[in-house]
């Protein structure tokens, strides 16, 4: 078994408790926030829906420069619905489950950076890369998330087990 297909599975069962959250997001709620310095709930949710697009960009090259120099930054999307909320996540975990398959266990072990202006941020092997900024990232977000959706009285769903909410069903 190689290392993609290892991958697959946990990755199926992150995008799916994500998803069974994301599908709970209370549209009259996307400007909330919790404090001042956070994100609003719309624009947590919509970073969570974006982690997954980035598979591509590990699994299919060598680099990701977050600020071309000369590129101007692209405007931030504005998904205003849950239901654009959970399409836009839909497709992105299908391109990046397409994606992870097309990786050899030597490809997985190559290095691959993040740039910022053409300025090397860091360098890891694509491997450790994917685990720490596609799959604990989502993790992490997806724990803030939690809080957010409590904190607005939504009924959480359960994740690796029951919620208080959520008997299992």
């Amino acid at each position: 078994m190689g290392l993609s297909d290892a991958f697959l599975p946990e990755f199926d069962h992150e995008m799916q408790n994500t998803r069974r959250l994301l599908d709970r997001i209370p549209e009259s709620r996307l400007e909330w926030k919790p404090h001042p310095k956070s994100m609003s709930l719309g624009a947590l949710a919509s970073h969570i829906v974006d982690v997954p697009m980035w598979c591509k960009s590990i699994t299919g090259s060598d680099s990701f420069d977050l600020a071309p120099p000369g590129v101007p930054a692209p405007p931030p999307r504005a998904l205003k619905t849950r239901a654009e909320l959970c399409s836009r996540f839909d497709e992105n975990v299908r391109m990046a489950r397409a994606s992870l398959g097309t990786v050899t266990d030597m490809s997985w072990m190559r290095p691959w950076s993040l740039l910022k202006g053409g300025q090397t941020l860091f360098t890891l092997p694509r491997v450790v890369v994917f685990r720490t900024w596609v799959m604990s990232h989502l993790i992490h977000h997806r724990g803030q998330f939690t809080v957010y959706l409590r904190l607005n009285d939504v009924p959480l769903p359960q994740i690796y087990g029951p919620s208080a909410d959520d008997s299992g069903t």
